[in-house]
């Protein structure tokens, strides 16, 4: 297994995510430009993107002299003396602001710095500890308190008024012990984070701590009442190396990756974590592009309980916290195996300098069993040859949950977007021999609450150029007839997506529905367009009312699929800042303008859900489970592009 060192690169690409001291030298710029006080806290600080335009002119120069595009940041600032949040670009090149705009009426992600200091102004809050003698809990330092999002409750949590989080709070019997085994039930707090108090504290009733510990490997623990769930590990299980004698087989300029006929560039922000741009495959020396930008454009988590300390649980992830700097440094063996190649995640401070969190993208290859195969029974002449992925992943922790983001390219021209969950179940306590109404119980006294976990990929299309159509197929059967004597036949349908009007779908597991993303310049050696098909995976509806008091935020779970005309200005699914908004502003109102699509610059949102019933084979920790789909080339190509894909060495493969 090996790290690989990054290698130098010589010009700096428009998309190149900002370096730690283009973080620290713009908030700096700000700073100066706008005589920032030490109360204005930067929540963001990233890399503003050239337009689609400047891009391409930028592009067409790349055979000369390459002029540069001015080198800017976006920034997320709020000003907590004025409860204000503003925003900002800001030029690298010129060292000054180009852009500085208030956003009324709306709050800012919760911040890192807030969201650490939760757990001191919780535990030094005496109403708190009051409430936590009454339960007979004197050790308040080995209290764990998870700051939540508050959610849209009704007219006191307005973000005009407040800025508020509502934590929740478990006991750990010891120093460094599995903590969410003892949830402190129907205790709930809301923190001012602007006043930095505890504004409110409601106790709906004592609930006795879980009994039972649930280390699942902890050797540190010395306390008896504390061993390791797991007292001994399997001796069966013999070492498996990764080995690529002659090295991996992509390549990386800065932050521009190549491997095999995929070209791509690997960004990152601290609110979407891993960003891919300019996603190409090389047809015979053609590079034809396929994906602008592809991003997490929200992750949304409802939970199903209606208890006290689970009913204002439904968190926007990524909008009110941002999952980019909660992203782990991954490690060597570990996270990742084989010949790896990492990326470090350039974040920032509060005061805007530069946190490096370092390997936060990991990227390498992996063989996937066959691509290909056919035996000639008559000859017995076997070819086969073995399908390879490229990987690229980011892993981050929120709270008590750890969501895998990757990304797989394949040697056949598929692209395929994973999500793999695990980590700790949010868990509720209830009397020992009560079973919960809604919920699992996964240990005498302890539960985990039904909830689902929604994600939103946002895929700016370029399927042969910016100009395309997205097409609905679905395949339905014959009517019986003369034509059809045996009742065997069936069609495709397809239903162009011609304006926004008709931009929300949804999937029709009867019809084997799926979506082609078609060029609307080019077409295949068929003579139908060039296209890529979109092939939904699992996915389940919302559990929730259509009532309920939070389903206005959420609108973009309603539909599985929405397209929409590009919009630099439309990038996050439930809008830009859904802390505490009781509406969301995102999708479905992106459709409001109805806008044409056919033939035209799109985006495709593809929104699935995962539904968590728990298991008590969640517990102590879950095994990791997956959801996601795929862009599968359909017509892109004029037949198999692994043809060309190099036989193994084991003989009787060729």
């Amino acid at each position: 297994m090996t790290a690989l060192d990054e290698p130098q690169t010589t010009v700096t690409h428009p998309l190149e995510p900002l370096t730690a001291d283009e973080v620290s030298a713009a908030s700096a710029i700000l700073k100066d430009a706008r005589g920032l006080e030490p109360t204005a806290r930067f929540v963001f600080v990233h890399l503003h993107e050239p337009s689609k335009a400047d891009l391409a002119s930028w592009e067409r120069e790349r055979g000369g002299a390459r002029p540069g595009l001015p080198r800017e940041a976006e920034i997320v600032l709020y000003e907590r003396a004025e409860k204000m949040l503003y925003e900002a670009v800001v030029s690298l090149s010129d060292r000054t602001v180009v852009d500085w705009r208030a956003r009324p009426g709306v709050q800012a992600p919760v911040m890192a710095e807030e969201f650490f200091a939760t757990e001191e102004i919780v535990r030094a809050d005496p109403r708190w500890q009051e409430a936590m003698r009454r339960r007979g809990i004197e050790r308040f330092d080995l209290a764990m308190i998870d700051p939540w999002a508050s959610s849209w409750s009704g007219p006191e949590d307005d973000p005009t008024a407040r800025r508020i989080v509502r934590p929740l709070t478990w006991m750990r019997s010891a120093p460094g012990e599995h903590g969410y085994a003892r949830p402190v039930d129907g205790l709930v707090v809301t923190v001012d984070l602007d006043l930095r108090e505890v504004v409110e504290v409601e106790d709906h009733g004592i609930v006795d701590l879980p009994p039972q510990p649930a280390n699942y490997e902890q050797p540190w623990i010395h306390d008896p009442a504390n061993v390791p769930r797991v007292e001994t590990i399997r001796d069966d299980v013999r070492p498996i190396e990764i080995t690529q004698p002659e090295g991996p087989s992509f390549t990386v300029d800065g932050h521009a990756v190549s491997w095999q006929k995929w070209h791509l560039r690997i960004g990152f922000t601290p609110r979407e974590g891993l960003v891919l741009h300019d996603v190409s495959y090389d047809d015979r020396g053609t590079r034809r592009p396929i994906l602008h930008r592809a991003s997490l454009a929200e992750m949304y988590v409802p939970y199903g309980d209606p208890a006290p300390t689970h009913r204002f649980k439904n968190v926007f992830d990524q909008g009110e916290y941002g999952v980019g700097w909660l992203a782990n440094p991954l490690t060597l063996g570990c996270d990742c195996v084989g010949h790896i190649r990492y990326f470090d995640g350039i974040v920032n401070d509060q005061d805007g300098g530069a946190v490096v969190i370092p390997n936060a993208v990991c990227m390498h290859e992996e063989d996937t069993g066959i691509a290909w195969k056919h035996t000639d029974f008559r000859t017995e002449e076997v070819e086969v040859r073995r399908r390879r992925r490229l990987v690229i992943s980011s892993i981050v922790t929120v709270g008590n949950y750890e969501y895998g983001y990757f990304w797989y390219l394949y040697n056949d021209g598929m692209i395929e977007y994973e999500v793999k969950l695990t980590g700790v179940i949010s868990t509720g306590a209830i009397p020992v021999g009560s079973v919960p109404e809604h919920g699992t119980l996964v240990a005498p006294g302890l539960y985990g609450p039904h909830h689902q976990h929604f994600f939103c990929v946002r895929l700016d299309m370029t399927v042969d150029g910016p100009a395309n159509t997205v097409t609905e197929i679905d395949s339905m059967p014959s009517p019986p007839g003369p034509a059809n004597p045996h009742g065997n036949a069936w069609v495709t349908t397809r239903t162009p997506i011609t304006s926004e009007a008709e931009g929300a779908r949804d999937t029709a597991p009867g019809r084997a529905r799926f979506w082609k993303i078609e060029s609307a310049t080019e077409t295949g050696p068929t003579g139908a367009p060039t296209a890529y098909a979109l092939m939904p995976g699992s996915t389940v509806p919302p559990m929730y009312s259509p009532e309920a008091l939070f389903a206005p935020r959420s609108g973009f779970t309603e539909h599985t699929v929405w397209v929409t005309a590009h919009d630099p200005a439309q990038r996050f699914a439930a809008g830009d800042y859904p802390l505490q908004a009781p509406v969301g502003t995102g999708l479905p109102h992106y459709l409001d303008g109805d806008r044409p699509l056919e033939g035209s610059d799109v985006v495709v949102w593809y929104t699935f859900g995962a539904h968590h019933v728990v298991r008590p084979e969640d517990w102590p920790v879950m095994p990791v489970s997956t959801i996601g789909f795929m862009l599968r080339p359909s017509g892109f190509f004029d037949g198999n592009p692994a043809l060309d894909l190099p036989p193994s060495e084991a003989k009787a493969c060729h």
